[in-house]
């Protein structure tokens, strides 16, 4: 297991008022909202989530980083656990030739409204269980979703996606390192039930058994 920071330079692109995220609205009337991770939350006003996600290129930096690193091959087999609107799945469509990439999100609002040149590969589902076969991915992702689980569903979770790769697998999830990083997360986030320091998730990951690599981002 390594730390190894993919989504930095996507995530620090986005300004943020973490004190006007708590006051200007209900904050919990917005997270309940933003959890049914529906319509309003990809694409509805921004205090329930995105504001609107839309395909813009952003990810393929990080899809570029990831085949370098993994130095993975033409044609390799990819999994996104969490994979939203797939917008990342089809950046390595263009950064890897013949790349066969697969998604799974457990919003079906996501899903409906995918990139269309991936979304006949994505899947409804929850990655407590995931309908693959063992080691059937030659690279295994998740980006800002294992965060989202409560503490029951994390390890499971985790066996599942060291199941299903046979090769790298990396997850970034928010984190903080300190209290004022805590409170930054705590004003800023809609769906995050695992708040947990970097030591902390590592000892998670142990723990279930995966033995991939991991990032953290952090609302500073």
């Amino acid at each position: 297991m390594a730390f190894v920071d993919f989504v930095g330079i996507v995530h620090k692109s986005t300004k943020r008022d973490y004190v006007q995220r708590v006051v200007e609205h209900d904050k919990a009337e917005c997270a309940e909202v933003a959890g049914q991770f529906g319509k309003d939350y990809w694409d509805g006003d921004r205090r329930y989530g995105f504001g609107g996600y839309y395909y813009d290129g952003r990810w393929r930096v990080v899809a570029e980083a990831m085949v370098a690193h993994y130095n993975l091959q033409p044609g390799a087999k990819i999994l996104d656990i969490g994979c939203g609107k797939g917008f990342l799945l089809y950046e390595f469509t263009q950064a890897l030739e013949g790349a066969q990439v697969s998604g799974i999100d457990i919003s079906e609002y996501g899903i409906e409204n995918a990139k269309e040149e991936v979304r006949p590969n994505l899947k409804v589902g929850n990655c407590t269980t995931l309908p693959y076969d063992d080691d059937e991915f030659d690279f295994v992702f998740s980006i800002n979703t294992f965060h989202n689980l409560f503490n029951y569903e994390l390890y499971p979770s985790l066996q599942e996606m060291q199941r299903v790769g046979r090769g790298p697998k990396h997850i970034t999830i928010e984190s903080y390192r300190n209290e004022r990083e805590k409170a930054n997360l705590l004003y800023w986030q809609l769906t995050c039930r695992a708040f947990m320091m970097p030591a902390e998730w590592e000892f998670a990951f142990q723990q279930a058994g995966y033995d991939g690599d991991y990032g953290y981002i952090t609302f500073e």
